[in-house]
């Protein structure tokens, strides 16, 4: 992060202006703290244990947030330090609300921390530390799986085989997006920050107006509507690509069902656009598509107020704020193959209960569900559901009103963004939010980010007895 912090300088320095001197002293801050904790434990030999690794992995996070939040800090820009420590972990999670306006006259130094944030996010930073680990004698693919309550495949037989063709994946991904927004009419600058954004299913722009700025692009509204789907996909789908032995698993039942559910839901959405605004049929599919993927893969990028497109509508954004992509991703939600896991333990009890006696497999794909991934998914979705409650009761007692307080902790637990409403919906932002409501949604990111249970898990009187 300290040599993350001087690509703004570059950026200031060329521009010829003069904010960069908040990003030097960010830095240097940054690398003399993590240069002490280097020191302070680069002689004890790590035991590696569960309780270390969801203490390890919340720490990391945290203390992103916050040393991403001091070049917002020390800046000109008018915000406390609760703003700046909700739009920089905004940014590392990769969820994309903010508290900044008047982004078009921003400092360019300011938007391209924005966009690193959001990138370094989308990737993980722990995704990031994998190559790193081995060095640090402490386990790999045990934090993977803490930052994530998904037990992945181990698709490689090293972890550092798993990060590098992650790492490869993700990068290759920005590069053919940010050329493809510039042949497509953006500004180079332009082009670097929302290809970072995109990619990482993160959402934050240049422009107030978000991606409405290019409205009436059709090229650059497909081409991130594209990449924000190959954003949502597991990445390690990109490890098998390039695979022959692994293209037999390829076929992901919930790539299947993501891509089900975001055709039908943008036909339907398309038609309803149609008939209530008279637009043409290609134009009514994009902005349909855009803004459905948008909210679905949690980006959070919008085009107009799809809010104010009928009930039905309203009713469908609101769904798939719950549903999120897939598992493996740079998405949030529950995602969709805990869903999917979710329906084959409803349909297994129900067949029991008709014949008590049968034995009943239940099978994600070609993989059988074991009872330890069945309790990991239903663990998931209760804490999810729990600190949805939790959330929006305690944004309500800060004064929020009942939709402001839902919404914001359903985007922010989904990491998606933008919420419903006027004050925080596609059209709005969260300025107008008070210091504590946005520690409490600082909260809610992190733990939608983390999938709930590493951060949950700290709240625990066992994890702190010995």
């Amino acid at each position: 992060m300290a040599a993350a912090m001087l690509i703004p300088v570059l950026v200031d320095l060329h521009a010829g202006t003069r904010d960069w001197t908040a990003f030097v002293k960010s830095a240097i801050f940054t690398a003399v703290l993590c240069g002490l904790v280097s020191l302070a434990t680069s002689n004890p030999v790590i035991r590696f244990t569960p309780r270390l690794g969801f203490l390890l992995i919340v720490a990391i996070w945290l203390t992103a947030a916050a040393l991403g939040s001091l070049p917002l800090y020390f800046s000109d820009l008018p915000i406390s330090f609760a703003k700046a420590f909700f739009e920089s972990m905004s940014g590392i999670t990769s969820t994309g609300a903010t508290v900044l306006t008047g982004l078009d006259a921003m400092p360019r130094s300011i938007l391209m921390w924005r966009s690193l944030l959001c990138w370094f996010g989308g990737l993980g930073f722990v995704g990031l530390g994998l190559l790193l680990l081995p060095s640090l004698r402490v386990g790999g693919i045990q934090l993977l799986h803490m930052e994530s309550s998904d037990k992945s495949e181990k698709v490689l037989p090293r972890i550092h085989q798993i990060a590098t063709g992650i790492i490869l994946a993700y990068v290759s991904l920005t590069l053919a997006c940010t050329l493809l927004y510039f042949s497509a009419g953006m500004g180079m600058f332009d082009a670097i920050n929302h290809g970072m954004t995109t990619v990482a299913t993160a959402g934050f722009s240049t422009h107030d107006a978000s991606l409405g700025f290019y409205a009436h692009n059709r090229a650059i509204l497909i081409i991130a509507t594209i990449f924000m789907i190959l954003g949502a996909l597991p990445f390690v789908l990109y490890i098998k690509a390039v695979m022959p032995q692994r293209l037999v698993s390829f076929a992901d039942p919930q790539v299947t069902l993501f891509f089900i559910i975001i055709t039908g839901f943008s036909v339907f959405l398309a038609i309803a656009l149609k008939v209530e605004t008279g637009i043409g049929s290609g134009d009514a599919l994009i902005a349909a598509s855009f803004n459905l993927v948008s909210v679905i893969t949690t980006t959070g990028f919008a085009t107009e107020d799809y809010t104010r497109w009928g009930s039905e509508a309203l009713g469908i954004f609101f769904l798939v704020t719950f549903i999120g992509s897939c598992s493996g991703s740079t998405s949030g939600g529950i995602k969709i193959n805990r869903l999917i896991i979710l329906w084959q333990l409803a349909s297994s009890s129900l067949t029991r209960l008709i014949m008590p006696n049968a034995i009943i497999k239940m099978r994600y794909g070609r993989s059988e569900i074991t009872q330890d991934v069945a309790q990991s998914a239903l663990l998931f979705i209760f804490l999810y559901m729990s600190s949805l409650v939790i959330g929006a009761t305690m944004l309500t007692i800060l004064g929020n009103d009942l939709g402001t307080a839902f919404t914001g902790a359903l985007t922010a637990l989904s990491n998606v963004g933008p919420g419903f409403g006027e004050t925080i919906g596609p059209a709005g932002n969260f300025s107008t939010l008070g210091d504590p409501s946005l520690i409490v949604l600082s909260y809610l990111m992190l733990a939608g980010r983390l999938e709930i249970i590493p951060v949950v898990i700290l709240f625990t009187r066992r994890f702190w007895s010995r």
